[in-house]
């Protein structure tokens, strides 16, 4: 199971990696998120608190950050029984960013929590749409 999404910003991704970066800014600028807690950084621990379902936190570690280009954040249960893989991409292009984002799910327990989650794809094109206006804007 995966969900992606790619659109092209019309700034730099020294313009974009900042609002990707600023948890506490997430809920300005971005309708699927109402908080994220913790350092997006390197090894951070975040917790994501997403309008699909507020009350409840989703952790997840950044595993790989690579700024402006790439950043990872994996979570999921232990051992391995399900995990989630979100990987942000930058790459410059015609002076603006192409900008991809997916999530892969894997593990065990996959084929059982799959059936239990919403479908995420709205929410990962709300997310793009609303980084290229706040980028564009700013």
């Amino acid at each position: 199971m995966k969900y992606a999404v790619r659109t092209h910003i019309a700034a730099p991704p020294e313009k974009v990696w900042p609002l990707l970066v600023d948890g506490p800014g997430y809920p300005g600028w971005n309708p699927t998120v109402v908080k994220v807690e913790g350092d997006i950084a390197l090894g951070g621990k975040i917790k994501v608190f997403a309008a699909i379902s507020p009350d409840r936190a989703f952790p997840v570690r950044v595993t790989r950050f690579d700024a402006p280009r790439r950043m990872e954040w994996t979570g999921g249960m232990p051992l391995g029984l399900f995990k989630g893989v979100r990987t942000f991409t930058l790459e410059p292009a015609d002076g603006g960013t192409d900008f991809a984002m997916e999530e892969a799910f894997s593990g065990l327990m996959k084929p059982l929590i799959a059936k239990s989650m919403p479908d995420l794809q709205p929410a990962f094109d709300d997310f793009a749409a609303a980084l290229k206006a706040r980028a564009e804007a700013t």
